[in-house]
């Protein structure tokens, strides 16, 4: 059942999935909130600049790469921000150890939901590809089982028999592939397939 597993795999995801612009609106408080306390409280020392590992890794999580990418280079920014706000002096290795990991959250962790996305994606392509498969052998065994009897029925003499057969058939035929074209069309739920309607 392709179309409706669809609207499950929908209903069981994540919120910052289901509402990436709520996940947005969430992620830029974060950045706001740390960025304030970076700036009222603390030292250098102190290691609130890690917490920018949260709105990060849910800008990943619910855009990708890119969504992870910016948010590490937003997250970088704002460490410049604080570094001339509060005149703190870092060394090249105090710059590196702050900025690169959070770039490095930001494009590995979207690259790893951007990946299990295109995954689900061909899941579900394979799955619609099997099932259309499988309809089309239905289709062709069915089919030809009933223009077989109709031959049969009309090389024996049985006119009436073999145009009635074939007459069912082109209708069967006609049910089946409107299923298939509808199911394409619009999602039709595989049970619906199943049955022919």
């Amino acid at each position: 059942m392709i179309h409706r597993s669809s609207r499950r795999a929908a209903a069981v995801q994540p919120w910052f999935q289901q509402r990436p612009r709520f996940a947005l609106g969430v992620a830029v408080a974060l950045f706001a909130a740390i960025l304030t306390l970076r700036l009222l409280t603390g030292t250098p020392m102190d290691a609130y600049s890690m917490l920018y590992a949260l709105p990060i890794a849910l800008m990943a999580v619910a855009y990708g790469v890119r969504g992870g990418a910016v948010a590490g280079l937003v997250a970088i920014g704002l460490t410049v921000v604080w570094v001339v706000a509060r005149d703190v002096s870092l060394t090249p290795t105090g710059w590196l150890s702050r900025c690169l990991p959070m770039l490095l959250l930001g494009v590995l962790l979207g690259e790893a939901t951007d990946r299990a996305r295109r995954a689900e994606l061909e899941q579900l392509r394979l799955a619609k590809a099997a099932l259309l498969h499988r309809k089309a052998i239905e289709i062709n065994d069915s089919l030809i089982q009933d223009m077989a009897a109709a031959k049969w029925s009309l090389e024996a003499g049985q006119v009436e028999v073999g145009l009635l057969t074939l007459d069912q058939a082109i209708t069967k035929a006609q049910g089946l592939v409107s299923s298939l074209i509808r199911a394409a069309d619009m999602g039709e739920r595989t049970e619906d397939l199943q049955t022919g309607r």
